[in-house]
Formats: structure tokens, sequence, C-alpha cells
């Protein structure tokens, strides 16, 4: 779905303006947890109640690809669904329930229903003994068997004696569902924002990251942009692959692109740059986060991941990096069954979206200006810019005058002088904004993205 922009609306960078934290942490929040108890995967009914559900937040469109459809390297596999699953003890006991925790399957598990053995049983099941009381996340996406996953205590209480073992799935020709949502800006110029939407009962890695894209593009609609934006949510690699083979012919139109994925934990942030290590998107996430006043690491480019692995694969090579709080696999609850809602903290989950919001207002405002009155500094008292009184220290605007007027020579952009000058982006713009009123900046890139 495409939304057309509102040319008399808001800025993005007021989109900030009445921030209320609290209540943007709370409205995540309760996003998240309306997600947490639905069992997702690759392909399946799972995916396709998620969307809808943020249907109600965010009008996405719902994308159906046929399996069997060929995808550059890949086939969009067959759907798989699941009603119940479980393991009972010779007393007619359900030991394990999926209904109690939709990690206790191995996702896309073939159906199953017979009697074994402790010593076979145990060939089909899968523990943390590190971390005894957690249930793990395991897939088996592309290759057909069975098996369940338990906490090491729950392994460690099962007798020698004979087991039922019920997986009530079906794995057959369907379909692959992915979510689209598209905001027209002024140019058709775009910003891609994906998140993976394929986990089952895990709130960090990545009902964070579908939560926070939603609210995003709420929060985008209906106002003045200059690039477009579109939004996916899509299952991980098979749906970035099969979204990039079906839409190659569209893809130079792409600009700057996010991955977003666990920014609901308390920790730090962390960005992994695109392929290409430099990108506009790159250098703005980098300067966003270091006025950020939070804690921070950059991390350059590797081939694993999430699906920035595929957007920055060789033969696509997007400017699309990937934003998050603690990285994947940085957190001891990862895939596991304690990447609950316990993990997410509002506070966390709203701050990452206040630090994207800061990401599209310098990717909106990053223009090249031309000083129209390049020889010497123009005489900014006389037009009020300028404290009349000499020698005081509150000079900031100023300084970001004097920045902007100096390397506004229609090759350096804003974010280029806010990387000099290490002033904040929000500052130069401001500034510039001023000056451009004031008759002495003219923009040099009209044209732009």
């Amino acid at each position: 779905m495409t939304v057309m922009h509102d040319s008399s609306a808001q800025r993005p960078a007021d989109a900030s303006v009445a921030w209320d934290a609290a209540r943007e942490g709370a409205g995540l929040y309760r996003m998240v947890a309306e997600l947490y108890p639905i069992c997702r995967s690759i392909t399946g009914n799972g995916v396709r109640e998620s969307l809808r559900l943020l249907q109600q937040h965010v009008p996405l469109s719902l994308h159906e690809v046929p399996s069997g459809t060929k995808v550059f390297d890949w086939v969009v596999p067959k759907e798989w669904n699941i009603r119940e699953a479980y393991i009972k003890n010779s007393r007619g006991e359900k030991v394990v329930d999926f209904r109690k925790s939709n990690l206790h399957v191995v996702n896309y598990s073939i159906p199953v229903r017979q009697k074994v053995a402790l010593s076979e049983l145990r060939t089909h099941l899968f523990t943390l003994p590190d971390a005894p009381d957690w249930i793990p996340y395991r897939t088996s996406y592309y290759k057909e068997t069975w098996g369940f996953c338990l906490s090491q205590r729950q392994v460690e209480n099962l007798a020698e004696a004979e087991y039922e073992v019920c997986i009530d799935s079906t794995l057959e020709p369907g379909h692959l569902t992915y979510g689209e949502y598209r905001i027209q800006g002024a140019t058709d110029a775009e910003v891609l924002i994906s998140s993976h939407c394929c986990h089952p009962s895990l709130c960090n890695d990545n009902l964070s990251g579908m939560a926070v894209a939603a609210r995003l593009a709420q929060r985008l609609a209906g106002r003045s942009l200059r690039y477009s934006y579109r939004f996916l949510w899509i299952p991980g690699t098979i749906g970035s692959i099969t979204w990039l083979a079906l839409n190659e012919a569209h893809l130079p139109k792409i600009k700057n692109g996010l991955v977003l994925s666990c920014v609901g934990d308390p920790g730090g942030f962390t960005y992994k740059r695109s392929r290409r290590g430099n990108a506009e998107i790159d250098r703005v996430v980098e300067h966003v986060l270091q006025h950020s006043g939070r804690e921070f690491q950059v991390l350059d480019f590797t081939p694993h991941g999430y699906d920035e692995r595929q957007y920055c694969s060789p033969g696509i090579d997007l400017p699309v990096g990937c934003f998050m709080r603690t990285r994947n696999g940085g957190y001891p609850q990862y895939h596991t069954s304690a990447d609950d809602l316990s993990l997410v903290k509002p506070t966390s989950l709203a701050e990452s979206l206040q630090q994207l919001l800061q990401v599209v207002s310098a990717l909106e405002e990053n223009v090249r200006y031309l000083n129209l009155n390049p020889k010497c500094e123009p005489q900014l008292g006389r037009r009020g810019l300028y404290h009349h009184v000499g020698g005081t220290k509150n000079a900031s605007v100023e300084e970001a005058m004097l920045w902007v007027l100096n390397f506004s020579d229609g090759g350096h952009s804003l974010l280029d002088i806010a990387t000099r000058s290490g002033l904040p982006f929000a500052a130069l713009s401001v500034a510039a904004d001023q000056l451009e009123k004031a008759g002495l900046l003219a923009k040099a890139d009209k044209a732009r993205p």
C-alpha cells in the first residue's frame, strides 16, 4: 500500500516536538505483548495473524508468494502450520505442551504421532545445559525432520519409559506471506525499513523491531517528506531474498535503508554499517548516536546477521545497515524462552524509536546549500541573527551559522559540516533554516535525492 504525502503537513523533525516517551513506550510494549503469544515461522498462518494485527496500527498490504516460486538461487518453501504438539508419559500426562510455549517444537517440524522409547526420543530433543531453566529456539526449515525443545531440567526429569509424541502440523504447498507499506514523498527515491517477522514468541528478536517499524511508519505518515519510505515485515532470509527477486527493477530507487532488530532490550545501541561502509545512512546513524547521550558501538559490515546480508549481497549492494540495541547473539536470552516480555522495556523501545526519528530527520534535511554572500562573513547582527553583546559564552547558535555559511559552497552537505564541526546535525539544520529565511542561503541540490 502506498500513501501520498501532504506537503502542508509537519516536517519529520517535528515528530519529536510533542515527544512523550512514557506514552510511546507503553504503546510499543502493548504491541509487543499482543504479538507475543502467536507462533510464527517463515510461512503460515502465524505470520498472517501477526501482520493483520499490525494492520490495526498501519495500513500495510499482505503479499502472498506461492510455494515453488524461484527466487534467485532459492525456492519459496512449502507452507508450515501447526495446531498442537505434546509429549505424554506412560500415565497420559503431558510433560511437554506446545500450548504452554510455542518454542517447545522445532519450527517447521513435520507431523508425527507415535510412541517411542526415551533413548530414541532423546535424539529429537534440544536443550541448553548451561541455562537449565530456559527453552531453546530451534528450526529446521530446509530439512524435513521433527523435534522438541525443552529445558534441561525437564529432560533430567524424564524417566526411562515409553512416550507418546504428537506434532499436529502440516507442510504442504501454500504461500510465503510478507507485509509492505509505502509512504510517497516528494520524490520517488526511497528509504527502506525492514524487519523480520518469522520468529515465534521471542520479544526482542524480533517483535521489538516489528513494533518499532510500525510506529515509525505511523509517525511519518501524513508528514511532509523528501524521500519516500518503504516498510517491509518479512520472514528472515527467504523473505528478503523473495522481495529482492520480485522487485529487482525497483532497487535503484533505494538510496538508504535500515534493518531493525533487537531494539527493545536495555543495552546500549549498536549499528552495523552497510557493505559500502561510508554510505549516507552509515554516516547519519553514526552521527545521531554520537550525539544521543547513550552508549553505542558501530560495527563494520560482516556477511552474517540479519537481512542486511541479502540487501548488501554483491549483486544487490544496497546502502542498508542494521540498527539494534544489544547485537544479535550478544545477550544471554537470545533465541531462548527468556527473550520474553520481561526482557524488553518500554523505555528502551521508546528510545529506539526516538533515535530512528532523528535518523529520518537527518536524512530528510541533509541537503547542500550555496552561500549567497560568500565574500567574507555577512553581517548577522543587522538581520537579527547574532547577539548584540559580544563576548557571551552562549554562542552555539552563532557558531552553527558560521560553520554553515563557511561550508555552504554547493559541495558540502549539512552532514559533511556536522562531521567536520562536531556540532549536532539538528543545530546546523536550524541554523541553515534561519539563514535561508534571511536570504543568505539557497539550496544547491533541489533535484536531490
